[in-house]
């Protein structure tokens, strides 16, 4: 898949089915993707001389298979009209 950081793309399966974001970060070894605020999970941080600590939110990854890339849809309708 032609994934690159910064696109947007759509959640096609899952529990945030039919949700949109940015892509964070990429895995190519594991074939998974981070999105924008979706798949948050709940991580407990022990307090550290950096971090305060306590309970904190973050973005898990999700397998490329359930996402569709919106942004390839979105260029290729304007090249076809242009043509």
């Amino acid at each position: 898949m032609n994934l690159k950081k910064g696109l947007q793309v759509k959640i096609i399966s899952g529990k945030d089915k039919g949700k949109t974001g940015e892509v964070l970060e990429i895995n190519r070894k594991l074939e998974k993707v981070k999105i924008k605020s979706i798949s948050m999970i709940k991580r407990h941080t022990k307090p550290t001389k950096e971090n305060k600590g306590g309970i904190i939110s973050k973005e898990s990854f999700i397998h490329q298979s359930n996402i569709k890339n919106i942004d390839k849809v979105k260029t290729d309708k304007k090249q076809a009209s242009k043509k």
